[in-house]
């Protein structure tokens, strides 16, 4: 057991995707002192990030822990606590289907050192337990047309397509 601030409960996290992950590596919860465990810099192989101070994101951090229930940061550590992927479940409570809770899928990010060993693939399996254990009656994404067949095979179904109204130039410029 740790001491360190999660940002959801541990039991949410599925005992049987924990068991597919490779000898050394571990799902859980983003931790609040992750800055320093390299969250940034998985996503900074997925897209731009920009210049964040630790303190910007424990802010960060604390604020999601203050919307409980709406967010899961879910990450892979090695067994020294380095993080080699990461995954948000964001929640939305819904007035459509009778009051329904639905998920989006965001952020899925595997450090280009671990790539290739289906780390992707179990931490969207991780993500999806949890949408299910959390009463989301489906969860949604957004991706690049080079990405949908990872998402294919992950049982993911194309179902219309991505809008966007930037209201941030540098936002647009970097693609975010």
């Amino acid at each position: 057991m740790t001491s360190e601030t999660l940002l959801f409960s541990a039991d949410l996290v599925s005992p049987k995707a924990q068991e597919a992950l490779p000898e050394g590596y571990t799902f859980r919860p983003l931790y609040r002192s992750d800055f320093s465990n390299g969250h940034l810099d998985i996503l900074r192989d997925l897209a731009h990030v920009g210049d964040i101070s630790e303190q910007d994101w424990i802010q960060r951090f604390d604020f999601m822990v203050s919307c409980k229930g709406t967010y899961y940061v879910l990450v892979i550590a090695d067994a020294s606590g380095k993080l080699v992927g990461t995954g948000t479940l964001m929640v939305e409570k819904k007035f459509l289907y009778l009051l329904g809770t639905q998920g989006h899928i965001e952020d899925i990010a595997i450090k280009k050192e671990a790539q290739g060993k289906k780390f992707g693939v179990k931490l969207l399996e991780a993500l999806d337990f949890i949408a299910a254990r959390v009463g989301c009656y489906k969860t949604i994404l957004d991706c690049s047309p080079e990405k949908e067949g990872f998402y294919v095979k992950c049982q993911y179904e194309k179902a219309g397509s991505e809008m966007h109204h930037y209201y941030d130039s540098k936002a647009e410029e970097y693609g975010v």
